[in-house]
């Protein structure tokens, strides 16, 4: 029994070791090179050698800081308002720039809110990927939930015995199959202001009343916009992972809720959402980590603009390490936003464990 054992792990070994073989060779190698890269100095192309920095490379992207700007007033101690009754602050390049405050040099401001009369800004070493991490997390805060959300609903939909159904499978799959790029490109001339397909239709249903906008120039707009494209695109991959799920829950707790003289919503609440309990924290743990990983959308469509509203955590990693030749930077952010990922999977885990 022993020896038969010992061969049957050994044949396991042999065809996992392929798979070992390329996730060691292409991610868990690449990680540590990103990691060491992070603690350097490494361009692309530089004359001058690769130093070993630490963690000031992290220092310079995380750092923040609050200071308060109190208003500026007259020689009588008044208030100092702008035309438009606004109270006027000192800028705050006079504390960034200023010898005085030297743990400030070179921040910049990221926001501020008002406290009483004094204003509160926070700054940051660096506001871009400041935002890129706010978007980033808003980006993945609404994607799962859509995403998530609409594939269980199609594949409750499909997941009936009609005729031609497997037809409508094949329809909402399709939007995966198909390149994200040219889908990008499809929905960029959706969202366009200039007679755009999305202002014709809203401009037919409200029979002229609405005001056509674009919906990729605004900053209000231009991340909601590529979130509810991807959420779309998305939908037919997952979809067919809940279906998956669907189709193995046993019939004969169907026939029973039915024979108990359940209905519609205390079947799915005690039998369907169960029985999918598994297949719910795989396409969770799954459209969490893809939602961090966008980029192809923000750079063909908005390519990170308008004013860097839709910023994301991979577009700076490529814009940074190939764009501006700033290999550490790139690798830093990398670092920053696998540490992330991992924490966040780590977390749904726990949260999601079978409890006895």
């Amino acid at each position: 029994m022993s020896s038969k054992l010992t061969r049957s792990n050994r044949a396991g070994w042999l065809f996992a070791l392929p798979g070992f073989s390329l996730l060691f060779l292409f991610i868990i190698v690449p990680f540590f090179f990103a990691f060491y890269l992070s603690l350097t100095n490494q361009r692309l192309v530089s004359p001058n050698p690769t130093e070993f920095v630490g963690l000031e490379n992290y220092s310079n992207l995380l750092s923040l800081a609050v200071v308060t700007l109190e208003p500026e007033r007259d020689e009588a101690g008044e208030i100092v308002r702008d035309e438009d009754g606004e109270i006027a602050y000192p800028r705050v390049r006079s504390i960034t720039r200023s010898d005085d405050y030297p743990q400030y040099r070179g921040m910049g401001e990221w926001f501020r809110w008002h406290w009483g009369d004094d204003a509160k800004v926070v700054i940051a070493s660096d506001v871009l990927f400041m935002k890129a991490l706010v978007n980033t997390l808003a980006f993945a805060l609404f994607i799962v939930p859509l995403q998530g959300g609409g594939a269980l609903l199609l594949a409750l939909l499909i997941n009936q015995k009609l005729r031609g159904i497997n037809a409508f499978r094949t329809i909402y799959f399709l939007p995966v199959v198909i390149s994200i790029v040219v889908i990008s490109l499809l929905w960029r001339f959706i969202y366009s202001g200039n007679d755009g397909l999305l202002n014709n239709i809203l401009e037919a249903l409200t029979f002229g009343a609405f005001t056509p906008i674009d919906w990729l120039g605004r900053t209000d707009t231009a991340l909601g916009s590529i979130i509810v494209m991807s959420a779309w695109q998305g939908m037919g991959f997952h979809m067919v992972i809940w279906l998956a799920g669907l189709q193995s829950i046993p019939g004969t707790l169907y026939e029973a809720a039915a024979i108990e003289g359940a209905s519609k919503w205390q079947t799915f609440r005690y039998v369907t959402w169960p029985g999918l309990r598994n297949t719910a924290v795989l396409v969770l743990i799954v459209i969490t980590m893809q939602s961090f990983a966008v980029f192809a959308q923000v750079d063909v469509m908005t390519n990170g603009g308008p004013l860097d509203a839709t910023q994301t955590l991979v577009f700076q990693t490529v814009e940074r390490g190939y764009g501006k030749q700033d290999i550490s930077g790139g690798a830093t952010i990398s670092v920053i936003l696998f540490l992330m990922v991992l924490s966040i999977s780590a977390v749904q885990g726990y949260l999601t464990r079978e409890r006895r």
